[in-house]
């Protein structure tokens, strides 16, 4: 039918028919999209769900590993809290050529040794209960002493402590024995091998975290006050107390506000020992074969104590040059080959810068160095056959009386710089540290090569190793009682 023939209110109703389903079409087709477009905002929150469920899962895992570390670790904790609770200890250290114990202990040998070992642990242990309260009931007391017996043992006898050597070495065998933990060291004959092994010692205990706390006997040494001015943080000097033996010496004095310190009174000596004690005292035979030992002058201080004056605590010590027992056999030794020969001329020291009647010249490592002497080898050997007594003619203060030695003689120039190097041929009882500007003795072998530590006397050379191969460029000087 065409739409001529199709009536006006039919087109219309068509027309609306026509109109509705393109609307209806046109829903349709936004229904779509909406869905489709819910379709893509699902698959989204579904990968985002997938990744949040991963991320998740990794949280658990991570957590679940972290739980599992903690506990570890915890553990392991717990383990070394328990390591470093165990065997906890205090260490005393002690320079024992300057802190040295009362007369009344060393009288007793090894008896007084093992009572001085008693009181000393006494003493620790009363201070650790009544001021470190933090310790352990349970720490135990190390005890370190390190000190030169042998020339601990002749000062002793020396300023008349005792009567024999031996009995400094029994009482330091009594000490060493009364207690597991209580030890005496001898580190022999040389300059500060009690400082440097009590320094190292200090350093190793200091940073382990089983010593509950150090007790440094040093008082009498002013190198220990610049190790200790390294530490000084409140942490680090809350754990460690200065024992007092003699009074401190000047460069503790602005450190002792800083550190602990205590005194155990009728231990250790409080003063100086004095070598010249013994008026009496008088060169063993063999010494006085061809030269004379020097005797103690007035006043002598032994290099184990400070000179402690009564209004001041801090002078520095000024030793004087005390005969080795075994100098003399050193001359012996020269004297009983069938020819005479005297050591060749000295080494000329190289002096950088002149020095006075008090001043010592010293090398680069504190070594003192004798000055240079002219001599004739043959007056050295006519002068030695003449018992010439040397402090007389070489110091001018013999104090023996009688004195075995010749002093009515009237000296040459030449006869006193051959008696020179005839008393050089003598060790001095202190090497390369003594400070007494009017030695006379040998400060080093006379027929040494610098650089070389031993001479043609080989083993038979009464000089310690330490006496041979100095170097004798002059570097600097010390005055009386100074290094």
């Amino acid at each position: 039918m065409s739409l001529e023939h199709i009536p006006d209110d039919g087109l219309r109703e068509r027309f609306e028919l026509l109109k509705g389903a393109e609307h209806h079409k046109n829903d349709l087709i936004t229904a779509i999209d909406r869905k489709q477009e819910l379709l893509r905002r699902l698959d989204k929150l579904d990968i985002d769900y997938q990744q949040v469920a991963l991320d998740h899962q990794r949280e658990t895992q991570f957590n679940r590993e972290g739980q599992l570390r903690e506990r570890d670790l915890k553990e392991e904790l717990r383990r070394l809290k328990t390591m470093m609770s165990r065997d906890p200890f205090v260490v005393v250290l002690i320079d024992g050529d300057g802190m040295i114990f009362e007369d009344k202990y060393i009288q007793k040998g090894e008896a007084g040794g093992k009572e001085a070992a008693a009181s000393l642990w006494n003493g620790i242990n009363d201070y650790i209960h009544g001021k470190l309260p933090d310790i352990p009931a349970d720490c135990r007391i190390v005890t370190r002493i390190y000190a030169n017996m042998k020339g601990l043992a002749d000062i002793c006898c020396k300023s008349g402590i005792v009567d024999r050597a031996a009995l400094v070495e029994e009482f330091y065998r009594g000490f060493t024995g009364s207690k597991i933990l209580f030890d005496f060291v001898d580190v022999g004959h040389g300059k500060d091998r009690a400082d440097e092994k009590i320094n190292e010692l200090f350093k190793l205990h200091l940073s382990d975290f089983h010593c509950q706390h150090i007790f440094f006997g040093c008082s009498h040494d002013n190198g220990y006050a610049r190790l200790l001015e390294q530490y000084t943080e409140k942490a680090i000097t809350k754990q460690i107390t200065l024992l007092e033996g003699v009074p401190f010496e000047k460069e503790f004095f602005s450190l002792l506000s800083k550190y602990s310190t205590t005194r155990f009174d009728n231990l250790f000596r409080t003063n100086k020992i004095n070598v010249y004690n013994q008026p009496s005292y008088s060169a063993p035979q063999h010494l006085t074969q061809h030269t004379t030992a020097l005797p103690p002058p007035s006043g002598y201080q032994s290099p184990y104590q400070p000179i402690i004056g009564a209004s001041s605590p801090s002078p520095v010590p000024s030793n004087s040059s005390v005969m080795n027992p075994k100098a003399a056999t050193w001359a012996s030794t020269a004297t009983s080959a069938a020819h005479l020969v005297s050591p060749p001329p000295t080494p000329q020291p190289v002096v950088s810068h002149p020095a006075t009647s008090e001043d010592i010249p010293r090398n680069r490592y504190g070594q003192r160095i004798d000055p240079p002497t002219v001599y004739d080898k043959d007056e050295v050997n006519r002068l030695r056959k003449m018992k010439l007594c040397n402090v007389h003619f070489l110091r001018g203060d013999c104090e023996y009386d009688p004195c075995t030695h010749v002093h009515q003689y009237k000296m040459t120039k030449n006869e006193t710089q051959a008696l020179k190097m005839l008393a050089r041929m003598i060790p001095c009882f202190y090497g390369g540290e003594c400070d007494d500007p009017k030695c006379i003795y040998g400060h080093r072998c006379p027929v040494s090569v610098t650089g070389k530590k031993d001479c043609h006397f080989g083993d038979k050379c009464k000089f310690t190793r330490e006496m041979h191969g100095i170097d004798l460029n002059v570097v600097r000087t010390t005055k009386v009682g100074k290094k």
